[in-house]
């Protein structure tokens, strides 16, 4: 059905309460959700940091096999740039908006007219939302399917908007994966997947500062956001450093700070905050002021 909600993304926090309405609290407890990215079902070409090559049918509705670091990326950038520059990426790109009781909501699906002479005259792109869970006891995964089965996410909820069904799921141990091209890397950048959360609203929840391994110059230079965390019948805002931004690396250590970043760092990491890619570069693209976009900037 229709979701009435973020337009970016299904948050990790209606993701972990979805959860925790289906699992028991010893279970819950442990489980830590990532953001949820809009991924559209249709014909896709592997980039050329995925450890396979080719073109592939619909592409987004399905899980292609995992072997290293890079591939964990394919449906977390919401450009989406694995879809065919041959077919409309303009309006594939983006959800269509339909009222719902007054209310703008993402269609689960797009439908799209076709040329005079095509074999169909509309063809239908179906919705997907790409996430992942990790656990802090290792025991708790893998989460059964029918548990993932039918979870709703944003508004309405009660009349049925933001359901969805299981299509696909899949086991990774990252310790297990290809980080070659980071091994072989001399430097990185970083690429925020979610946004880090820097000062919270949320009870008991420590400000933090930018981490000191980014390369910033003044924080200043860095977009930032405002999300929300709903707990319950309570609102609690969060200022973020948005997704989006690219720094600079300082650490020492980019296989390490690459796993942290897809279990995620900073405050509410369990709710899907923080998730960030490392990236290996020439030494001259680290230069962050060529990296980080102006905080006016139009996104």
């Amino acid at each position: 059905m229709d979701y009435l909600g973020h337009p970016y993304y299904v948050s990790g926090n209606a993701i972990y309460h979805a959860l925790g309405m289906r699992l028991e609290h010893d279970v819950h407890q442990h489980v830590n959700a990532s953001h949820g990215m809009f991924v559209p079902g249709q014909f896709g070409r592997f980039p050329e940091d995925h450890s396979q090559s080719g073109i592939r049918p619909y592409m987004g509705s399905s899980f292609p096999g995992v072997e290293s670091y890079d591939d964990l990326f394919l449906f977390r950038q919401p450009d989406h740039p694995w879809l065919l520059d041959t077919r409309p990426r303009d309006g594939l790109n983006a959800h269509d908006i339909r009222f719902q009781s007054g209310m703008p909501a993402l269609a689960y699906e797009t439908i799209m007219g076709r040329p005079d002479g095509a074999r169909k005259q509309q063809q239908t792109t179906r919705w997907y939302v790409n996430a992942y869970l990790h656990a802090d006891d290792p025991d708790v995964l893998p989460i059964g399917e029918d548990v993932l089965d039918g979870l709703q996410f944003g508004g309405k909820r009660n009349y049925g908007y933001g359901t969805t069904t299981l299509k696909d799921t899949q086991i990774v141990d990252l310790e297990a994966l290809d980080y070659s091209r980071l091994e072989d890397g001399e430097a990185f950048i970083l690429e925020l997947v979610t946004p880090f959360v820097l000062r919270s609203e949320y009870p008991e929840a420590n400000n933090v500062d930018v981490p000191w391994w980014w390369n910033v110059d003044d924080e200043a230079q860095l977009r930032h956001r405002l999300e929300k965390v709903i707990e319950g019948g309570d609102i609690y805002e969060l200022e973020t450093v948005d997704h989006g931004i690219v720094v600079g690396y300082d650490g020492d250590r980019p296989v390490e700070t690459a796993m942290s970043g897809l279990t995620r760092v900073g405050n509410h990491s369990k709710y899907g905050f923080g998730e960030l890619r490392v990236k290996p570069v020439e030494p001259d693209e680290t230069n962050v002021k060529k990296q980080i976009e102006k905080p006016n900037s139009e996104h």
